[in-house]
């Protein structure tokens, strides 16, 4: 992810306001590998802005979605993923006890839809889900 500086300028300079909430919030994201829920974003933004919205956060992670800044995630953990590593493609792990997300640099070249499987449909990107017990979970399981 950009520094949280470089954010605000492409904000601005897309014409989106840059509002002491939105630096907030982007400073809680800049270099946050924990693919928190926008739930646990703003919980985190709250500790420095307690007047800070629910509804601000999904506003501005949705405004930084739509400039490619982030990606929301939805990993079948029951809330949105907010995945600031827009870099470059990758894969996630993700654990079924804590719910804690990492992303891997795993290469899948060979993964290809038969035409017969496609019916029209294009492939822009694959993305694959590895689920399972992070170290610690898996050392609390009986």
């Amino acid at each position: 992810m950009r520094t949280a500086d470089a954010l605000m300028t492409i904000m601005r300079d897309r014409g989106l306001r840059v509002t002491p909430q939105r630096v907030c919030i982007v400073n809680h994201l800049v270099e946050n590998a924990t693919h928190p829920t926008v739930e646990a974003l703003y919980e985190a933004a709250r500790v420095d802005m307690p007047t800070l919205s629910l509804k601000t956060v999904y506003q501005t992670v949705h405004d930084l979605e739509g400039l490619g800044e982030v990606r929301l995630l939805d990993l079948g953990t029951g809330q949105v993923r907010v995945d600031p590593n827009v870099e470059h493609a990758h894969h996630h792990l993700v654990c079924n006890g804590c719910g804690r997300v990492c992303d891997i640099d795993v290469e899948f070249p060979g993964v290809v839809l038969a035409r017969r499987d496609r019916a029209g449909f294009t492939v822009d990107e694959v993305e694959v889900i590895f689920r399972g017990r992070c170290g610690q979970c898996r050392d609390l399981s009986p």
